[in-house]
């Protein structure tokens, strides 16, 4: 729970999360369509589909992995996560990722 989780120190990764936080309870689909909503405790997201929740450590993992992939990022998979199909249409809202319909792929702004 929030006893594990570390100090952000990176702005990128606070405004990230401070973002996450002004989304909570907002409804979401997953890339399926399978409608969701985040509820947060601490630093931990609890998806109203799933008993286990996404640590924020596995958020920040997400987040620097569509760093890594040069900011493409095709679908949830390539988040390489637990809770990636969750975290890619939330990243998408946030604009993180671009949308679906965008020309290039999905694209880290």
């Amino acid at each position: 729970m929030a006893q594990y989780a570390q100090p952000l120190t990176d702005a990128a990764e606070q405004k990230l999360w401070r973002d996450i936080l002004a989304h909570e309870g907002e409804p979401f689909a997953t890339a399926k369509g399978l409608p969701f909503s985040p509820t947060i405790r601490g630093a931990e997201i609890f998806i109203d589909r799933k008993e286990k929740p996404i640590t924020r450590v596995t958020i920040l993992h997400a987040y620097r992995r569509t760093k890594e992939l040069g900011g493409v990022v095709s679908g949830p998979k390539m988040l390489g996560v637990f809770g990636a199909s969750y975290l890619y249409p939330i990243f998408q809202r946030l604009g993180v990722i671009a949308g679906d319909n965008d020309e290039e792929n999905i694209r880290v702004n």
